[in-house]
């Protein structure tokens, strides 16, 4: 299982946009885990006595989790880029203290266009779902 520590060795994001804890490959799909503290910037305002982790929120783990299918290993230095999500549904709200699992299967791919499911849970339970796709560019052609 990967940690935040791995998991930036193969995305470029950082805090405050790294929105995964832990991170692994399980026949084909990555499987991720972001525990909500409450203190995350996204929940200073959304809202205020009442925190709810926002959808886009949600949407850029489930993309965060999905590029983590992806990884280039040939000494070069590639960026994930998010271009476009279909049938995204938001079933149960996030909360502090939530711990979401995220999975992302790779439905096609037409490098450097890759196309995902994904899911996000909690408990169990389907608080979002939808079909995501994202490019990933080596960054000397960006």
């Amino acid at each position: 299982m990967k940690n935040r520590e791995d998991i930036m060795k193969i995305l470029p994001h950082r805090d405050p946009m790294l929105l995964l804890d832990t991170a692994e490959l399980i026949d084909g799909a990555s499987i991720c885990t972001y525990t909500v503290r409450g203190d995350e910037y996204f929940l200073q305002g959304h809202f205020p006595g009442n925190p709810v982790v926002p959808g886009v929120i949600l949407c850029e783990m489930m993309a965060q989790a999905s590029c983590l299918l992806v990884e280039k290993n040939d000494g070069e230095s590639y960026t994930p880029y998010f271009t476009g999500m279909n049938h995204v549904r938001f079933k149960k709200k996030v909360v502090p203290g939530d711990v979401i699992e995220l999975k992302s299967e790779l439905v096609k791919a037409k490098v450097p266009f890759y196309f995902v499911k994904c899911t996000a849970s909690v408990s169990g339970e389907l608080c979002s779902s939808g079909d995501l796709s994202f490019a990933v560019i080596k960054d000397s052609d960006a």
